[in-house]
């Protein structure tokens, strides 16, 4: 993992593939898919190695400030590598891997009294604004560093913003 991580941030996620890992690694492709069945398989263990970096402890207790923590985190392990807000898109719309920061938005949703038939979607609400937010965000700062656009994303303040919207209207539906 340590490898494929490497070759995500120092040339991205186009250049991730099952031969340039068996190659900087100094085996056959052979060999790699002996530990590694597919590049789905790769790619989803590359998703869950950015989110188990990313792991920070808990120090909210209530559950709007759970929900934020949780959101922040994921927001900052993507950003931590090149492409890694794709991969972790990609590994989450495909249903693949753990669900990880998904669990821990409906145990904070639950605790915070909403109903059970918000808590799905609130946190499928939550999940796109960090998801949208940090695609758009990393997209855009990779672009700016090359050149290619003249303008900086809405950064921490603009998705701080987004986060109490959302968070405002799943407030409005406890014990409604």
């Amino acid at each position: 993992m340590d490898r494929a991580i490497a070759v995500l941030d120092e040339y991205g996620l186009e250049s991730l593939t099952m031969r340039r890992l068996a190659t900087d690694l100094g085996v056959q492709p052979s060999a790699l898919y002996h530990h590694v069945p597919n590049k789905q398989t790769l790619l989803t263990a590359v998703a869950e190695e950015i989110l188990a970096r990313g792991r920070r402890p808990r120090r909210a207790g209530e559950w709007d400030r759970r929900a934020v923590e949780v959101c922040h985190e994921l927001r900052d392990a993507m950003l931590a590598y090149r492409d890694g807000a794709e991969v972790v898109v990609t590994a989450y719309s495909f249903g693949l891997g753990t669900v990880g920061p998904a669990g821990e938005l409906r145990e904070a949703l639950r605790d915070g009294g909403l109903p059970d038939d918000l808590v799905g979607v609130g946190t499928r609400a939550l999940l796109h604004l960090v998801f949208g937010h940090t695609v758009e965000e990393q997209t855009a700062l990779q672009a700016a560093s090359a050149g290619a656009i003249d303008w900086t994303p809405g950064g921490p303040a603009d998705f701080e913003r987004g986060l109490e919207l959302v968070l405002d209207g799943l407030r409005s539906r406890v014990g409604g």
